[in-house]
């Protein structure tokens, strides 16, 4: 399958990269940069570590989605949304981690589905993904008298607070609780607050160092706290996730999919 790169200078899209070189039916078929980045006219594989591989990163992205199968793509939201309508043109596949989409946003991914074979995740690891569904479930065996809390930690780096990962957690528990997350969720705690409301799921987000990632649901009841854990040291795991999931979707029909649908949760 050729698959290219989008944002191929960055951290995870060098890792993007190693990920492709090292799974086989695939074929790294280009990388992607924005326009003015010292990244455009190198080898995609020196910049990740490779060594040369004669494929330089390119910022042309309407003549790299014509000749590829499909795109992975960890960039930024308004990009992101531009890029899937490419893909809709193109009719290949687009992998999509990135997080922190708004609504508007959210709608045009929906409305590129109708023609792009769309896998889109907060997280692409097969861990927070059976995550998410342990936490469904113990959402819906505990019950309302147990408070949700979730944590998450990130590097210095990461714009967006709470994480993607953070907010699908939030979003199974809610599923578990057959509740909307919109209507129960928490997001910010400063000052005189008064008693926790019963229903409430609470999310926390710190940010500091190179934290690739840490999330963990906590179910608190009286006299007990139970709690689901996910630390994440190597950024390789998303990476090889996207691929496993663009080689899913490979002859899939159009539609908006999800991590759960890759790996059969």
């Amino acid at each position: 399958m050729r698959i290219a790169v989008l944002g191929a200078a960055g951290r995870m899209g060098q890792a993007l990269t190693r990920a492709l070189h090292e799974t086989p039916g695939c074929e790294i078929a280009g990388g992607l940069e924005h326009e003015g980045s010292p990244a455009i006219g190198r080898d995609i594989g020196e910049v990740a570590g490779l060594g040369t591989i004669g494929i330089p990163i390119t910022d042309d992205a309407h003549a790299l989605f014509a000749h590829v199968e499909g795109v992975l793509d960890f960039t930024l939201p308004k990009a992101t949304v531009r890029f899937a309508e490419l893909s809709a043109q193109a009719r290949i596949v687009h992998v999509i981690g990135t997080t922190g989409f708004t609504d508007e946003q959210l709608a045009a991914l929906d409305a590129a589905a109708r023609h792009a074979t769309i896998v889109k995740a907060g997280n692409m690891s097969m861990g927070v993904n059976l995550m998410a569904a342990l936490t469904k479930r113990v959402a819906e065996i505990l019950g309302p008298e147990f408070d949700i809390e979730i944590f998450e930690m990130h590097h210095r780096h990461k714009r967006d607070a709470p994480s993607g990962t953070a907010l699908m957690l939030g979003e199974a528990a809610a599923k578990g609780r057959a509740v909307a997350l919109a209507e129960k969720a928490v997001r910010t705690r400063d000052g005189d607050m008064g008693p926790r409301r019963g229903g409430d799921i609470g999310f926390a987000a710190l940010r500091g160092g190179d934290v690739v990632g840490e999330h963990r649901v906590i179910f608190a009841g009286a006299g007990e706290r139970f709690e689901l854990t996910h630390i994440a040291s190597d950024r390789g795991i998303f990476a090889r996730g996207a691929v496993r999931a663009a080689l899913w979707a490979k002859g899939r029909p159009p539609g908006l999919y999800a991590m759960a649908d890759v790996l059969g949760l």
